[in-house]
């Protein structure tokens, strides 16, 4: 069968680390191989030069916190009644093929460029899995200009209803502008809606010992070609957020998601420094 594409590198290193966490990390705090199976790499892809398992240790448990973080809080919404989930910049997230006892229940719009989307409900299928009728798969051409919420509408979002709303790993490829834009549509979202967005901190409030590969993370992603656009501290997130009308926002620290889902294992393993979360609820 002819492959259409392949899926952004970033979504594939994603798949792959969260895999990873469940193969060599005792006691793991988040189980997902279904994104390997997606990428379906060859035997040799634990000797990749981003998938060393010693050397990745703390980017790999940054990925795996804030998915556990994610879900914990998506099942939270659901308890209260919430029954629709957007997931901004997908990727190859699994939530729908790991927990069909849950995503069952509600609406979920995978949300991506119309290339990756493409790929993946191919591999779906592929693989038996399938796009079930709950699952959406919500294509955005964001270089044209297309606003992913319309495009949400017309995939049948309901916007009478409240609805949890993530995004992981987007923001710092956005403009300033582009994440106010951003938050401006969440506060059009029906009351009681959540979202959740991580942000990346300018590298002189990154802990020392993480900063120079962070500060390599930044070039080696510039001269990729995909800049890192918007870098926030705490206080500027939060900011912005309010400058977007919203006023019901919360900083997540990585000392938060330390202390959730990291404390007291006896590996040590725990998230580098670098990536917060704000959440907000309208």
């Amino acid at each position: 069968m002819k492959q259409i594409t392949i899926p952004d590198h970033t979504a594939v290193r994603v798949a792959l680390w969260r895999a990873m966490h469940a193969q060599v990390d005792a006691s793991p705090i988040f189980e997902d191989e279904i994104g390997l199976k997606l990428v379906a790499p060859d035997e040799s892809w634990k000797q990749r030069g981003d998938m060393h398992p010693q050397g990745t240790r703390g980017y790999r448990a940054s990925i795996v916190g804030r998915a556990r973080f994610i879900e914990d809080l998506l099942l939270e919404k659901i308890n209260q009644g919430v029954s629709q989930y957007v997931i901004l910049g997908a990727g190859l997230d699994t939530f729908t093929q790991r927990r069909p006892d849950i995503a069952s229940k509600i609406k979920i719009f995978e949300i991506d460029e119309p290339q990756t989307q493409a790929w993946k409900k191919q591999r779906l299928i592929d693989l038996g899995y399938g796009v079930p009728g709950y699952l959406k798969l919500v294509s955005v051409d964001f270089e044209s200009g297309e606003s992913w919420l319309e495009k949400l509408k017309e995939s049948g979002f309901q916007t009478d209803k409240p609805a949890y709303v993530v995004s992981t790993g987007v923001s710092m490829y956005l403009t300033r502008e582009a994440n106010m834009d951003t938050l401006r549509k969440i506060g059009t979202l029906a009351p009681g809606s959540t979202f959740a967005m991580t942000f990346m901190l300018p590298p002189d409030l990154v802990e020392p010992e993480d900063r120079g590969p962070y500060e390599m993370v930044i070039e080696r992603t510039a001269a990729a070609g995909t800049p890192f656009l918007s870098l926030f501290s705490p206080s500027k997130a939060l900011e912005l957020a309010k400058e977007a009308g919203l006023q019901n926002v919360e900083h997540v620290s990585r000392t938060d998601i330390i202390k959730k889902y990291f404390a007291g294992r006896p590996d040590g393993l725990q998230p580098s420094s670098g990536e917060e979360f704000l959440v907000v609820m309208t």
